[in-house]
């Protein structure tokens, strides 16, 4: 099934959060009076578990009248990128945004961090346009969390990079030359509404582009 909803773009300065966390509707209705406008929720590297993002789940979510977009899930710190990992995994994450409800044309977020000391540029690069590839396939539009130890300098990840929506983590990272970011991930210390989360911001990038979120 297809979720409902329509694909818009971010507004800018909106506040939302990330999080591991299914979401239930009690929960989401207290985003929602707290001021909260979007939620990032996971998708597996390979088949759901029952930690991930659900069609019954986002469907939740979007009844609260939070947007949703979905991120995929990383591998634990010191894996190692190569292009044809890159086929796998971009196409698990195509098949489970499928999976899910997510109709063509919102963003689906590749998380690039924790990338293995000594790993070269080249091997990071060819994973990540190996990743696009298999997701804009099927009609999504990919999308890159830039986090810790992604190995890419600023103008690599703007240059040799297929993607045009870019993320920003909590951590020190490079900026992304000439465009920026169009999402920027604060640390969140506490618990909120009993869950943990990384709160983000939403803003237009240099070149004028946007998140593209599902919203009802």
């Amino acid at each position: 099934m297809t979720l409902n909803g329509t694909i818009q773009k971010a507004p800018a300065g909106l506040k939302g959060f990330d999080a591991d966390t299914v979401i239930t509707a009690d929960t989401a209705a207290k985003f929602v009076a707290d001021g909260y406008s979007f939620c990032a929720r996971y998708l597996s590297l390979g088949q759901e578990s029952h930690s991930d993002l659900s069609y019954e789940e986002a469907d939740t979510i979007l009844d609260a009248g939070l947007a949703l977009i979905p991120v995929q899930h990383v591998r634990m710190p010191g894996w190692k990128p190569n292009a044809q990992l890159g086929v796998t995994t971009g196409s698990a994450a195509a098949m489970n945004a499928q999976t899910v409800g997510f109709p063509k044309g919102v963003n689906v977020w590749l998380d690039l961090e924790g990338v293995a000391t000594g790993t070269s540029a080249g091997d990071v690069i060819g994973y990540c346009n190996a990743w696009y590839n298999e997701v804009a396939a099927v009609g999504y539009v990919p999308g890159i969390y830039v986090g810790a130890d992604s190995v890419l300098t600023s103008e690599q990840l703007y240059s040799d990079l297929k993607f045009s929506h870019y993320w920003k983590s909590e951590s020190t990272v490079p900026d992304v030359d000439r465009r920026g970011y169009q999402l920027v991930q604060h640390f969140e210390p506490k618990l909120v509404n009993g869950i943990g989360i990384d709160i983000d911001t939403t803003q237009d990038d240099n070149l004028g582009g946007q998140v593209l979120w599902l919203k009802r």
